[in-house]
């Protein structure tokens, strides 16, 4: 049993060295190394189910203390089995954020499609472009008239509170 300890333990301390190289490796390699961290954590939990078992077979004034260090070696590595998933799940949403990135620096952005169409609509029912310029200034004269026609209404209704309210 002791054999078997101290050699997870030793590859318990190598994962935990090869996790900080996670965030130093290149994009292509990174896959490689995770996996390959994902397969020694999977040996890993191999050797402690072993040593369960051989830790239930200890004389009895043993078994609890080598009870204890197993179920300290299942903490060590499901700690280190959540730092990867959190190290792979940081990786996909980054991965996923330069995607859109790219996405978005790649698409062409048209102008306002409405007036296009609004000339289309004209030019198909036989409008002529100065009838068309013509009814985007009475539009804007229009606008004008609106504001004026508010603001005086405004001005009116200010006046009829202060003098008679």
């Amino acid at each position: 049993m002791e054999t078997l300890y101290h050699q997870t333990n030793k590859q318990i301390q190598e994962v935990q060295s090869h996790m900080g190289r996670l965030e130093t490796t290149d994009r292509q390699s990174v896959h490689l190394l995770e996996n390959d961290l994902q397969s020694r954590i999977d040996q890993i939990f191999n050797h402690l189910e072993r040593l369960e078992i051989l830790a239930s077979k200890e004389p009895p004034n043993r078994r609890q203390n080598a009870k204890l260090r197993v179920d300290q070696l299942k903490y060590d590595v499901q700690h280190l089995q959540t730092a990867l998933r959190n190290f792979q799940h940081r990786r996909y949403a980054r991965e996923a954020q330069d995607r859109e990135r790219e996405e978005l620096m790649s698409r062409t952005f048209t102008t306002n499609g409405t007036h296009k169409k609004m000339l289309d609509v004209a030019n198909m029912l036989g409008l002529s472009n100065t009838v068309m310029r013509l009814i985007e200034r009475r539009a804007t004269q229009d606008k004008f008239i609106m504001i004026g026609g508010m603001l005086l209404t405004c001005v009116f209704m200010f006046l009829v509170i202060r003098y008679l309210g």
